[in-house]
């Protein structure tokens, strides 16, 4: 039997400002060095933070991860993401299948399995 280490991630949703958000996951990061957590950890910020908290966050026990990724890897999709503009930006997590995504978009299993498949 394979033991998964836990992880905690911190859905932003559309909420945060760069100077206010650098500022919360530089105390994050201080605080995972200095508490050794038994978990792993990460934040899911809006996509506009992604590049700021990536520096903030380069070196600590605190991972980036994205709201959301498109299942094309480019594209004439105007105000989504890929799987691998989220890495370029040093995420190595991405929600998909959120509950609000798929109430608000009508995001269905199929899409949500693509999505899957693409991060």
């Amino acid at each position: 039997m394979t033991i998964q280490r836990p992880l905690i991630a911190g859905n932003w949703k559309m909420n945060g400002l760069r100077r206010d958000a650098v500022a919360r996951v530089t105390d994050l990061a201080a605080r995972a060095r200095a508490d050794g957590p038994g978990c792993d950890m990460a934040v899911c910020p809006p996509a506009s933070l992604l590049y700021s908290l990536a520096e903030a966050l380069d070196g600590s026990a605190v991972a980036l991860g994205g709201q959301d990724c498109h299942m094309a890897e480019s594209g004439a999709h105007t105000g989504d993401i890929s799987a691998a503009m989220l890495a370029d930006a040093g995420c190595s997590y991405a929600i998909v299948g959120h509950s609000e995504r798929r109430a608000d978009h009508g995001e269905i299993d199929p899409l949500v399995r693509a999505k899957a498949e693409a991060a």
